[in-house]
């Protein structure tokens, strides 16, 4: 999971330097998934800074993954969680391939996650607290 997260992250932040920052030669990616980019062009510099606010977010996830911390092992819950809705919307508008590919690979991890044995192995990592 914190090797997914670390993933994502550098995803992430390739879309997102390719939206802030256009014309270098990472743009060269996109011919991957021409179609997303197509999409999300119009949106200029918002949709980049987003996508390196997602970053972030997936760096600071995997840092809490690695170290066994309890808020790691929820943060990576809630993008697992969603994702799982965002591949079941996609499922609803229509993208049955991709929508129902993304939720039952999604929702199988999430449930992955959301076992007693995985959460074990985080619920002992915070520091006792002051008082």
């Amino acid at each position: 999971m914190g090797v997914f997260l670390c993933f994502s992250g550098a995803m992430s932040a390739l879309a997102g330097i390719t939206f802030t920052w256009r014309g270098t030669a990472l743009d060269k990616v996109w011919a991957l998934n021409p179609e997303a980019y197509r999409q999300m062009a119009p949106m200029g510099r918002s949709v980049g800074l987003l996508f390196l606010l997602l970053s972030a977010a997936m760096a600071v996830a995997a840092t809490g993954w690695f170290r066994r911390r309890i808020w790691g092992y929820w943060l990576a819950v809630i993008i697992i969680l969603t994702q799982v809705v965002g591949d079941l919307v996609n499922l609803i508008r229509g993208d049955y391939l991709r929508g129902g590919t993304g939720f039952v690979i999604a929702g199988a991890l999430l449930l992955y996650l959301l076992r007693r044995n995985m959460r074990a192995a985080f619920a002992g990592s915070e520091a006792p607290r002051a008082g």
